[in-house]
């Protein structure tokens, strides 16, 4: 069964914006979501998180400032959103959106209880 699904990856020249969604079922609608990635050969790595509370935001220092995480709870659907503007070749890889129903370390990957299958994001220089 599929609970989360990415969209919205594809190939960008550096200094482009691409805007990645994941759509989620319903009965995430009361927990915290996170963007996470993997490049070829790098470990799984914290992107962005918003929590259950008080939709309050997170960043890795590296996308600081760059990416915007957003949520939208409308009725019977549940979308993630992953705005990225002015990406660098080093923010190439599958980027992965998750859930969790903890609000706290949402920067621990090890926290979250689904993920999506991931989608390719490649930043050309």
């Amino acid at each position: 069964q599929v609970f989360l699904v990415e969209s919205g990856g594809g190939l960008v020249q550096a200094g482009g914006s691409l805007r990645l969604s994941c759509a989620a079922a319903p009965a995430f609608t009361g927990y915290s979501m996170g963007w996470f990635r993997q490049a070829p050969g790098k470990e799984r790595e914290f992107v962005a998180a918003i929590s259950r509370s008080d939709y309050s935001t997170y960043y890795a220092d590296s996308v600081k400032g760059r990416f915007t995480i957003s949520r939208d709870n409308a009725e019977a659907k549940v979308t993630l959103y992953l705005q990225m503007n002015s990406l660098k070749p080093e923010d190439t890889a599958v980027y992965y959106c998750a859930v969790t129903d903890s609000s706290y370390y949402l920067e621990r990957g090890d926290g979250y209880d689904y993920w999506g299958q991931g989608t390719q994001v490649t930043v050309s220089s």
